[in-house]
């Protein structure tokens, strides 16, 4: 069964910087797009950034267009989330999740993506 685990979210001031990481566990995680998504209280789930199995391909929502970067490492099984130049409105609980079914096209939809972890915290003050 394949888990996800991510880490690295934390208390970071507005304008500060933040890595997060999701291990991946099983073979067969180069065959995986990935995806990173945010749920802030009382607020659905939200698409953050996605990347191909490759990592030819990234896809980013808007609002965190040239402060985020998505990345991945497929020796190490493990997709990363560099995030830069954070604001108040960052704040959310950040889940990665991966998508398993070789479709051709990134995704922004939740349901597109089949296995998810369990969550890491990242709070900006202002």
């Amino acid at each position: 069964q394949v888990q996800l685990v991510e880490s690295g979210g934390g208390l970071v001031q507005a304008g500060g910087s933040l890595r997060l990481s999701c291990a991946v566990s099983g073979r067969m995680f180069s065959a995986y797009a990935m995806g990173w998504f945010r749920q802030a209280q009382g607020k659905e789930r939200e698409f953050v950034a996605a990347i191909s199995r490759s990592a030819s391909s990234t896809y980013y929502t808007d609002s965190v267009k040239g402060r985020f970067t998505i990345s991945r490492d497929n020796a190490k099984h493990t997709v990363y989330l560099q995030m830069n130049s954070l604001k108040p409105e960052d704040t959310a609980v950040y889940y990665c999740a991966a998508d398993r079914t070789l479709r051709n096209n990134l995704s922004r939809f939740v349901f597109d993506y089949d296995t998810w972890g369990q969550g890491t915290q990242v709070t900006v003050s202002s």
